[in-house]
């Protein structure tokens, strides 16, 4: 199996089979306030990155609705400075890349992208939303990963240099926001986000 095979797998085709209901952007507003529960609890601040994962379309169409997309996300950056990038990883998954030292403004753009993906109705292509944490006396990135497919978050901790989670670190996340966000509750749905390098996943 590939390395993204399981990704299509967790967050693509099993879990549209397995989905536990229908996702909803506005899931995404929980984590405008378990960022704080974050800093104050745990110590990991936001470092301004987040992402938007999704399978593209070959349609005229779903062009369309990109062109949307970011005419919105370009309308945002001059009223709160979120800068947003659409790239495309070794892969063939597509993310929207959005920068911003004001997390809510970041949580804001990632949900108005993809609702207008939903309102345009490409909201099946919509994989997975990614916001980066860090902590000060730990050289990495930890992630909470938003599931579209199965409408919850779970928690993902990268080891430098490796193809390995700090499964601890996971769980300690998932105990302290457990009840302040929609958690996935089947562990086999935490999929991991491999970076190339130590970079984030979507570089």
């Amino acid at each position: 199996m590939g390395l993204f095979d399981g990704l299509k797998q967790a967050l693509g085709l099993k879990a549209e089979t397995d989905a536990t209901r229908d996702a909803d952007p506005d899931d995404l507003w929980g984590m405008s306030t378990a960022y704080v529960t974050m800093e104050a609890d745990l110590d990991y601040a936001p470092t301004g990155d987040a992402a938007l994962c999704f399978a593209a379309v070959d349609s005229t169409d779903f062009t369309d609705a990109l062109e949307n997309v970011e005419a919105i996300l370009r309308a945002g950056e001059a009223e709160t400075g979120t800068t947003a990038e659409f790239v495309e990883d070794g892969h063939g998954y597509h993310w929207v890349v959005l920068e911003d030292d004001t997390f809510e403004d970041l949580v804001t753009s990632i949900h108005f992208a993809a609702d207008e993906l939903i309102e345009q109705g490409y909201g099946s292509r919509l994989l997975a939303a990614l916001f980066a944490f860090e902590h000060p006396t730990e050289d990495r990135s930890v992630y909470w990963v938003y599931s579209f497919r199965r409408g919850a978050y779970y928690p993902f901790a990268p080891l430098p240099g490796k193809r390995e989670r700090d499964s601890s670190a996971e769980f300690k996340l998932q105990s302290v926001l457990d009840g302040e966000l929609d958690l996935e509750a089947d562990e086999a749905y935490w999929y991991p986000l491999w970076p190339e390098d130590d970079g984030h996943p979507w570089e």
